[in-house]
């Protein structure tokens, strides 16, 4: 993927090479912000929509997670499907090399690699999540991003991200107090919802990705965009 390097701020997983001690506590900080501050039931919304809305109707379903840090939100995912007698056999990806070991060692089957040049075939599997990935890009790896799920996807997509906005900032900070987030989480989730989208502008990448799909406001400040895979429509 192209550097974030002309997006506002750095963090510490842009850096492949950060120390894996830090990593690995960051990690474990950003798996309780997506179950408490509204991660996880966003990619749990994009799940429902992908499922209900005519684009998956069997009982065994794949799912990719691309960017999938310790591979926390694909397993619950999957627990939340297996209660609902559906059968979702999950992967991850992930382009830090500590974040791939980490999610594999938690049980979750976990390549290293790009979201700009998956390493799947084109309709290989039949849903891909990307979640919390694109606000770390600039745009036109963010294009390129959504091309790339959008062709390795059979039925749909799932993306979800940040909404931008001063009040999360001030929300996150106070609770990333309050859960006892790493030091460089707190600082790295405000420099993330300062990247993040207006639902204004993520719909319009996608669409100059080709993709039409609307953009959802959620809690937790949160962006949810579902649409069928395959080729760009």
């Amino acid at each position: 993927m192209i550097p974030a390097s002309t997006l506002p701020g750095t963090e510490l997983l842009d850096d492949l090479a950060a120390d894996a001690a830090q990593v690995r506590c960051s990690l474990h900080s950003i798996a309780r912000a997506n179950r408490w501050l509204g991660g996880l039931a966003a990619a749990r919304y994009g799940l429902r929509r992908a499922l209900g809305g005519g684009a998956c109707y069997a009982h065994r379903l794949t799912l990719l997670d691309v960017g999938t840090g310790l591979g926390d939100l694909p397993r619950a995912l999957a627990a939340w499907a297996k209660r609902r007698g559906i059968h979702l056999a999950v992967m991850g990806l992930d382009r830090h090399p500590v974040a791939a070991r980490l999610a594999y060692a938690g049980g979750l089957p976990t390549v290293l690699g790009s979201g700009g040049t998956l390493p799947v075939r084109s309709r290989s599997v039949d849903l891909v999540l990307v979640s919390q990935v694109a606000h770390h890009l600039p745009p036109e790896a963010v294009r390129q991003l959504v091309r790339e799920c959008t062709r390795v996807a059979r039925a749909a997509v799932i993306l979800a991200d940040l909404r931008r906005s001063s009040l999360a900032q001030l929300g996150f900070a106070l609770a990333g107090k309050a859960l006892r987030f790493d030091p460089a989480t707190r600082r790295d989730g405000i420099t993330s919802l300062r990247r993040g989208f207006t639902a204004e502008g993520l719909a319009r990448l996608l669409a100059e990705a080709g993709v039409t799909a609307p953009v959802v406001r959620r809690p937790g400040f949160r962006l949810v965009a579902v649409w069928r895979g395959g080729a760009a429509n």
